[in-house]
């Protein structure tokens, strides 16, 4: 039985099965993304979305959808649903769906009379290419297929308008066609494994609604082309593909290369199996490089979420060599700006302060995961290099007092650390002076590296200066952070303490290396289970304090203000998980595991088979924002990883 099903009276009502999305990506930064009944919700949906080489490598959607017609003596019966405007359904091929499920490739299963048709999708890794595999279960009479293109040609966050400029041009290829609206864009093949006959009938689908978008209070509706379309017959018990992607492909090796591609998925079968899937989906292969985006449908390649889930997407699921290549392709981009102060223009923001502390974190975690010696090799240089980096002040938004031997940094006018939402250009949560965090991550990186070279003779006298500046620390981080109820501040700024009960506190405290002893962890631990903790992670924001927002609703402006006052984020248990292990040791097993638990229950809500970008503060915890996020599923991966060893 799937892990993965879902029935027909679930399907069939729009207002249970809409929410419900799938989402699946080439590894090379296209991805296909949906609602569960086919029906766009959003206007980055698409069935083929690619980043266009020349248009910034941002997300574009070529194919938003493809409408499929089962016809019997004569008799159309449309499987496709789209909203148009005014909130009308049409067609209502959602009626005729029987059951669907997702083990290694999503398939939906109609009934049409006595006809019973399955759809199964699939992406070809490391290729803008979609496949869709159409099998005839069950049929009485003669069958034909009819299949209409709905196409966009867009960036993913705009939508079309109906226009003349549109080219109408249809190139006959094997089996299929290829055609281009607009001149920069690449072309689209759409092929089939059989012959299939194309009839011109262009025309503008005018009105199409994007509900999530209406939601949001941002712009919902479009006009999508619709060139005509392709009709192929079928029988009983055959199998038809369809290929859509940006080459012509031999319409002949279409069925092997689908068989090769489902052979290679790992089947999802459970809960481990769901988010291995999902962890291997951010990763972007750019020839020898390798990135991780930050999330579906509207993320980027962004510094501090690569390393933050480096370790999660890569060692949980024991994929060492991808760590060490997206380590390789990251240090490269920062070790520039380092150096010259030339930012990257594929991994956005690496020049904020606390990036290389969250690679030494990252790089720490390799250690943890291949061993002390098998890390030294590759990373000792590198760690040197980016401890000496902060130490020296060569940073220009990081710098560490001489006397107390603490990071600050400005953050003003322009967010520093992951909490990093803006109103109007300005932070909203505006954190500046010396952050909980990143004096936490300063302290672990500096007892790491010196941990790390502890043999290495001619590493000596760094080390040495590490360990000083370790012990240097110390007592001012207590002194500075640790209050008389018991957690820390948020940040301190000359005379200002953040009395705010936030979760940074909870990286500070989930370390392997902390200035704090394990009463004090104990102390804050409390606090942010008692404050903080929710089935979907930790909140943002305690309900005690000001401002508290737990849901992110309403217009962009109260979406982004409430973003980082309130609403729970699931990356977070992985320290939450360290911390409470560091505090009980084994003991604190069978509780970490029943907080696991609780995301368990959203591989079958939201982005099926993921983990959405946040989640209300308060019951029932509802996800929202990105349908996918690299940080939480990476954090909640690490976490279960941990506890699987620590049961072995």
């Amino acid at each position: 039985m799937s892990y993965l099903k879902f029935d027909k009276n679930l399907l069939i009502n729009l207002e249970q099965s809409l929410p419900k999305e799938m989402l699946r990506t080439n590894q090379a930064g296209a991805y296909h993304c949906t609602s569960l009944v086919g029906c766009n919700t959003r206007k980055q949906h698409g069935l083929l979305v690619i980043p266009v080489e020349g248009m910034g490598d941002k997300p574009h959607v070529l194919l938003s959808s493809l409408d499929e017609t089962v016809i019997q003596h004569g008799a159309p019966f449309n499987l496709g649903i789209h909203r148009y405007r005014g909130g009308v359904y049409s067609p209502n091929g959602h009626k005729y769906i029987r059951e669907f499920d997702c083990e290694s490739v999503p398939r939906m299963t109609y009934r049409v009379g006595g006809v019973i048709l399955t759809k199964e999708k699939i992406f070809i890794s490391e290729e803008n290419r979609i496949l869709i595999r159409y099998t005839l279960v069950e049929a009485h009479s003669p069958t034909t297929l009819r299949f209409r293109p709905f196409l966009a040609f867009r960036e993913a966050n705009s939508l079309c308008v109906a226009n003349d400029s549109v080219n109408r041009a249809i190139e006959p290829v094997t089996n299929g066609i290829a055609t281009c609206m607009y001149a920069g864009f690449p072309t689209l093949y759409m092929q089939f494994n059989h012959k299939a006959q194309w009839v011109d009938q262009p025309n503008w689908y005018n009105g199409i609604e994007y509900v999530k978008d209406l939601e949001r209070g941002v712009p919902y509706c479009e006009d999508l082309w619709v060139p005509g379309y392709f009709e192929v017959p079928i029988k009983q018990g055959e199998s038809l593909i369809f290929s859509a992607g940006v080459s012509e492909v031999n319409p002949r090796n279409l069925s092997k290369m689908y068989s090769a591609e489902v052979a290679s998925r790992t089947p999802r079968t459970s809960f481990f199996n769901c988010l291995k899937n999902s962890a291997k989906q951010f990763y972007i292969r750019r020839g020898e490089s390798m990135y991780l985006i930050s999330g579906f449908p509207w993320g980027i390649v962004l510094a501090r979420n690569t390393f933050m889930a480096l370790p999660g997407l890569t060692l949980a699921i024991d994929h060492r060599a991808d760590f060490e290549t997206i380590m390789a392709t990251a240090l490269k981009a920062l070790t520039r700006f380092a150096d010259t102060g030339q930012v990257s223009d594929k991994i956005h923001g690496i020049e904020h302060p606390d990036i290389p502390l969250w690679a030494l974190w990252a790089i720490q975690q390799y250690a943890k995961s291949t061993g002390t010696e098998a890390c030294r090799q590759r990373y000792a240089r590198s760690v040197a290099s980016l401890v000496d980096y902060v130490l020296e002040g060569r940073h220009p938004n990081l710098y560490v007092d001489a006397d107390t031997g603490l990071l600050s940094t400005d953050g003003h006018l322009h967010p520093v650390s992951w909490m990093n939402s803006q109103l109007g250009g300005m932070p909203v949560v505006r954190r500046t002076g010396k952050l909980v965090e990143f004096n936490a991550l300063w302290y672990n990186a500096l007892m790491f590296a010196a941990s790390l070279i502890e043999n290495d003779s001619s590493l000596a006298s760094a080390r040495e200066r590490w360990l000083a500046q370790a012990e240097k620390m110390k007592q001012p981080f207590i002194d500075t952070f640790l209050n008389e109820s018991g957690y820390l501040y948020d940040y301190v700024d000359g005379t200002f303490a953040e009395p705010s009960v936030r979760p940074n506190m909870a990286i500070a405290i989930g370390l392997d290396y902390s200035p704090l002893d394990r009463r004090q962890r104990k102390l804050v631990l409390d606090v942010v289970t008692r404050e903080l903790l929710t089935p979907k992670g930790l909140r943002t924001l305690s309900p005690k304090s000001y401002g508290y927002r737990p849901n992110y609703l309403g217009s962009p402006d109260e979406r982004e203000f409430a973003m980082h006052n309130g609403p729970a984020r699931p990356w977070l248990i992985g320290f939450y998980a360290d911390a409470y292990l560091r505090v009980f040791g084994v003991s604190g097993v069978a509780y970490i595991d029943r907080m696991l638990i609780g995301f368990e229950d959203d591989m079958s809500q939201g982005c099926i088979g993921s983990l959405s970008q946040l989640y209300d503060g308060n019951p029932p915890y509802t996800g929202r924002g990105a349908v996918s996020h690299a940080t939480n599923v990476a954090e909640v991966l690490r976490a279960y990883r941990t506890l699987k060893r620590l049961v072995q």
